[in-house]
């Protein structure tokens, strides 16, 4: 190659490279201002977040320690045109007949598609009779895992078309059905097709120490821990809140009477050879303070108590031990049962939710009505986020029963007060 064109061709490759550097230069300055302007945007987001934040957190302190409001004004046109009765926080059983409900919550909770959700054995309990009814609860966890279905009388065309549904597979004994108390050969004929197994009681106290013991065969030792309730019958508000634990966990529930301790009970607390650890519900209304003394000869006694049903009812759900007895309830993610102090056996027939499911305790709605201490309680357990709503955690409510006996506008109440918030304050975040 000659020596001019040697030279021209490295002044173009010279002019080449300083033109490359200069551009890779250029856009490396354009790049480094674009970055600050998107550093500087991004400091003025997360400025304005910073200052969101700490206003929400203001606000939301500012409401710390104050009690929750009960709503007082309401939408007067809320039931024109409603064609709904679940809510979106809030599954409602829409019958005002136990029996009825009792199968509502059945098929609720035993869809019994497959094996694997079909129960073990179904129980009828007689209505009428909340004593015996209540204390059956105990049966409704493993091994039978099965719904308690009401009988009023006689067993009707819908129970049987309920247990036929179900196909119980049967208990570790192979028990099918479990009768609760009296009933004539017509009526267990009915059940011929199922292997049956029937347990019935002198009284209340008889009862509950035979399905004590009924329990006790079942796993094989003699629980510790006990609750006792009043199966007196002004008591019925406060020792039915038992009935979802019981459902729930392997204690039993034992009863007293006005005057005393029935010989029954007292025959079933020996058991216990001295060391039972006894819960008792009610005030000294309902359990006085000598019976109270008298059970300290059978173990340790606690008293859970309120000064009225919801309140017995509210103490129960947020109670909980070092013996690890009790709900304990005082924070979100929980299911809650909710029923009209109007007709107990409806919560009796929910009780199956607190052994599936949600695992709920009850709460008594005061004939229906939403409480000021019952909606402050709930907002103790009111959920939160932090960043996202999809994180959870969840509440859900089980109301029991129709809307004449509790109305849209409570269960409106129960689904506001349940639903999730952001911790900060700024009720869903922009989600």
């Amino acid at each position: 190659m000659k020596k001019s064109n040697k030279s021209a061709l490295l002044t173009i490759l010279l002019g080449v490279s300083i033109f490359m550097v200069g551009c890779a230069n250029d856009e490396t300055t354009e790049h480094h201002e674009h970055q600050q302007e998107s550093e500087s945007v991004q400091d003025e987001h997360n400025e304005h977040n910073e200052h969101e934040n700490d206003h929400s957190d203001e606000a939301h302190e500012s409401a710390e320690g104050e009690p929750a409001t009960t709503p007082t004004s309401f939408n007067e046109q809320v039931l024109n045109g409603l064609l709904i009765e679940n809510t979106k926080n809030v599954t409602r059983i829409n019958e005002e007949d136990p029996v009825l409900a009792s199968i509502h919550v059945s098929q609720t909770v035993w869809p019994a598609t497959h094996e694997q959700n079909q129960p073990g054995t179904v129980i009828l309990a007689p209505m009428g009779n909340w004593q015996y009814s209540l204390a059956a609860l105990t049966l409704v966890h493993h091994p039978n895992d099965g719904p308690l279905l009401f009988v009023d009388e006689v067993i009707s065309d819908n129970v049987l078309t309920e247990i036929n549904r179900l196909q119980p597979k049967g208990n570790d004994k192979g028990t099918q059905v479990l009768v609760i108390g009296e009933f004539t050969n017509e009526e267990l004929n009915k059940l011929a097709d199922y292997t049956v197994e029937q347990i019935n009681g002198d009284n209340p106290a008889d009862f509950a120490e035979k399905i004590e013991q009924t329990f006790f065969d079942t796993i094989d030792h003699v629980q510790t821990t006990v609750i006792i309730g009043s199966s007196d019958e002004k008591a019925i508000g406060y020792t039915v809140p038992v009935g979802n634990w019981i459902a729930h966990m392997n204690e039993s529930l034992l009863y007293v009477e006005e005057d005393g301790i029935p010989e029954e009970t007292i025959r079933a607390l020996e058991k216990r050879n001295g060391n039972a650890v006894i819960y008792l519900v009610g005030p000294e209304e309902i359990i006085s303070k000598d019976t109270e003394d008298q059970l300290r000869e059978f173990g340790t006694v606690t008293r859970i108590s309120g000064d009225n049903p919801v309140e017995q009812s509210i103490a129960f759900s947020s109670f909980k031990d070092d013996n690890n007895f009790g709900w304990g309830i005082t924070e979100a993610g929980h299911g809650f049962v909710f029923a009209s102090t109007a007709v107990p056996e409806l919560a009796i027939a929910a009780a199956p939710f607190a052994h599936l499911g949600k695992h709920a305790p009850m709460l008594w709605l005061d004939h229906g009505n939403m409480t000021d201490s019952l909606y402050q309680y709930l907002a103790t357990a009111k959920p939160k986020f932090e960043e996202d709503p999809t994180e959870g955690p969840y509440n859900h409510g089980y109301v029991m029963g129709s809307f004449d006996l509790i109305s849209f506008q409570t269960q409106g109440m129960i689904d506001e007060i349940l639903e999730i918030v952001s911790a900060h304050g700024n009720d869903h975040a922009h989600h």
